[in-house]
């Protein structure tokens, strides 16, 4: 029997009556690599993965972060594989706006006829017939939030959305003006930046969507530090007998009541230590330690 984890409470998706346990998990590490092609074929044990996906389940999260173009499409087949028929309050979200090159890359895919391509490629590769959150991903810039309108892919999300094919929208890589942009056009449920304990551009953002109740997830807990701040956050969790990813996680979940958590994993080893973090509560004086490794970052 699985021990069931504590994840931190759930959240409601703003508008509808979808509840998902803010401790959820990112597929993204299940696709394999291919030399210097990352996030690309299929890993080296599929069954591995699949057990990945079955344990998370059965822990106790509800929230799987997908994107078709994992892969591509490896990663929602082998959730298909895993998880298929799905549990009913499974709650799948994926990510459209990008395809990716022979050579690896992620190329910008913003057309109406390439977004509508995207959605049913992970209709038909998760086997299902409606999404429940699909997130734009802007690609102005790949690697961070950058200005450009998305009134265009938004307006198709929304066609998409009344035709029956997605049942919410979210959004992904954004800048406050394109949330603002897209919220005119559709009701968004949820955020997808990076953000963690030092890269803390969008702390204003978190409390706006907060007040307006939608949910943030950030990407990469643990990306961007440098060495003395890895240094600085291994000293606190060596203190606390955690991992730095733990404390890192732990440290996000008490940032904000509407941050959701994918931290992403293809060992069963590190999914249990991850949803360990539900469970780790930072006592105030070590929050203000976490805060400080991030102000001596300049955030």
């Amino acid at each position: 029997m699985i021990e069931q984890t504590d994840i931190a409470g759930s959240f409601i998706l703003p508008g509808t009556s979808i509840a998902v346990n803010r401790m959820g998990y990112g597929a993204m590490q299940l696709a394999g690599r291919d030399g210097d092609k990352l996030v690309w074929g299929p890993p080296r044990d599929v069954e591995g993965a699949i057990a990945v996906l079955r344990e998370a389940v059965a822990s106790g999260v509800n929230h799987i972060d997908t994107a078709d173009f994992y892969g591509p499409h490896i990663t929602n087949q082998i959730i298909k594989k895993a998880l298929s028929p799905y549990p009913d309050d499974l709650v799948i979200v994926t990510k459209i706006s990008a395809r990716r090159g022979d050579d690896g890359s992620w190329i910008p895919a913003f057309s109406r006829e390439e977004l509508t391509a995207q959605v049913h490629d992970n209709l038909r590769n998760l086997g299902l017939d409606v999404l429940d959150v699909v997130n734009l991903r802007s690609m102005f810039s790949i690697h961070e939030p950058a200005e450009g309108s998305i009134e265009g892919p938004i307006t198709v999300l929304a066609e998409l959305q009344q035709k029956g094919l997605i049942r919410h929208i979210g959004l992904s890589n954004v800048t406050a003006a394109q949330i603002a942009e897209a919220r005119q056009i559709a009701p968004i449920v949820c955020v997808q930046n990076m953000y963690n304990l030092v890269q803390r551009s969008d702390d204003a953002l978190i409390d706006d969507l907060a007040h307006d109740g939608i949910a943030y997830v950030p990407f990469f807990p643990l990306g961007g530090f440098s060495p003395l701040q890895s240094a600085a956050l291994s000293d606190v969790a060596a203190r606390l007998g955690a991992t730095p990813m733990q404390v890192a996680l732990a440290w996000l979940l008490q940032r904000s009541p509407n941050i959701l958590l994918i931290p992403g994993t293809s060992s069963i080893e590190h999914l249990r230590e991850n949803l360990k973090a539900s469970t780790l509560q930072l006592a105030s004086e070590v929050v203000a330690e976490l805060d400080s490794i991030g102000r001596a970052s300049g955030h």
